[in-house]
């Protein structure tokens, strides 16, 4: 089983032996025996090529086809991609989140991986699908995200723009559209007219200080920022 920690906050180490999933390309440096090698169609996760192949044909059909690799040795692997911050969450039995497959990084062989239907993000460059992934072994499970720029974590309810988003827990945000008024026939907005709002209470919402180039073209930028090397999903 590997364990992921964060190296000089740009780098995921990954210790231990055995297999993970992570982005291909991802891997920098490696002290020990490894194999790499390019998992075409996808984690199974123990259901067999059947359940591959479905998951493939999702990925293929949502957009969120996340090119995967497998790992498998042992000793320690260092993961990175364009100098992006680099976070560790750790994932409780029993617990899942969801994240967009352009910020995960690497993942635990052990999670279940699937693209879920979510609906909102209609509202996003992303569309209507997430990467979802779920702990239902009886140990902790990490995985690997990376922000552009220091992530902010924030504890539900609140409302975020669809493209800063990253990753959430629980339930699913809902579209939140701003009122039209004569401002937007002219051209005259704030830009901010489209959110998604997490409504439960103390569910976990991770979005970076950055907003995608593909998405509505909005412009908040989070005014606060914190450090995180890893954070730990659960209920204590």
């Amino acid at each position: 089983m590997f364990k992921f920690d964060v190296s000089n906050e740009l780098m995921c180490i990954a210790k231990g032996n055995g297999r993970f999933y992570a982005k291909k390309g991802a891997m920098v440096a490696f002290k020990g025996n490894f194999r790499f090698e390019k998992l075409i169609l996808g984690p199974s996760n123990g259901g067999g090529i059947g359940k591959a192949l479905l998951g493939y044909a999702q990925r293929a059909l949502t957009g969120e086809q996340m090119p995967i690799m497998v790992v498998e040795g042992s000793g320690e692997v260092y993961l990175a991609q364009n100098a992006y911050h680099v976070d560790v969450i750790s994932i409780d039995p029993g617990d899942s989140i969801s994240v967009e497959s352009e910020n995960l990084l690497a993942f635990s062989e052990q999670l279940e991986y699937k693209v879920k239907f979510i609906g909102s993000g209609v509202l996003s460059q992303k569309g209507l699908f997430i990467t979802y992934l779920e702990n239902r072994t009886n140990q902790v499970q990490d995985i690997a995200i990376i922000t552009d720029g220091n992530p902010l974590v924030l504890e539900g309810p609140c409302c975020v723009d669809p493209d800063a988003l990253v990753a959430w827990t629980g339930r699913e945000p809902y579209p939140k559209v701003a009122e039209l008024s004569w401002k937007t026939f002219i051209g005259q907005t704030s830009g901010e007219s489209y959110h998604l709002e997490f409504v439960e209470s103390g569910q976990i919402v991770i979005i970076q200080p950055s907003e995608r180039l593909s998405g509505l073209g909005t412009n908040s930028t989070p005014n606060n920022r914190i450090h995180s090397g890893g954070v730990r999903l659960g209920i204590d």
